[in-house]
């Protein structure tokens, strides 16, 4: 059975500067003007037979935006950072930075008290191993760039570590294809 999994970025609600660890803010303006611009570039995802976002206000925004009308999926919430939830990382950074240091170099570890880098993957790639659809059925999945980010180190099995040298951006999208266990990073364009 081959699915096709488009794992689209939600539009920001701040800027790169102002991001906070499991960020609830909606949409910016800014994030509404580039979902409007990106629109017509997107506008075939909505032929997708499933259409799921995360619980963020911007997943679902952005997912609405564009005409998808996602069904919500709390297994694609973004990772619980526990306490540090709400800070930039360089407010966390000025006051733990021991505590930073081990969580950037330890996937397993989650001096956040919530949730670690490792178990996060984990559960990105327990829900995408876990869609309910028939051989050749698109999905797409509208999420914050972490998920994305998640989803991208599970189905390379690349090395945990490695989450943090792919950089997601608002509105980029991804597509993986496969089934369980056994997925592909495609990329759209050139000849055929």
């Amino acid at each position: 059975m081959q699915l096709s999994v488009t794992l689209l970025a939600a539009a920001r609600g701040s800027s790169l500067l102002a991001e906070r660890f499991d960020d609830d803010r909606p949409l910016d303006s800014a994030g509404w003007d580039d979902v409007r611009r990106a629109a017509p570039g997107l506008a075939p995802l909505a032929a997708a037979e499933l259409r799921y976002c995360s619980p963020t206000p911007r997943s679902r925004a952005t997912g609405d935006a564009l005409g998808l009308t996602p069904l919500i999926q709390p297994a694609l919430r973004d990772c619980d950072m526990g306490r540090w939830r709400g800070h930039t990382l360089g407010e966390v950074t000025a006051v733990e930075p021991a505590a930073v240091d081990a969580w950037l170099r330890d996937p397993c570890s989650a001096p956040h008290g919530g949730e670690p880098l490792m178990a996060f993957i984990a559960r990105i790639g327990e829900w995408l191993d876990t869609r309910p659809a028939q051989d050749g059925t698109r999905i797409v999945a509208v999420a914050e760039p972490a998920v994305v980010r998640a989803a991208l180190v599970y189905v390379l099995k690349a090395p945990p570590p490695s989450y943090w040298n792919i950089d997601v951006g608002p509105l980029s999208a991804a597509t993986v294809t496969g089934h369980r266990g056994r997925w592909s990073l495609r990329f759209a364009g050139g000849p055929s």
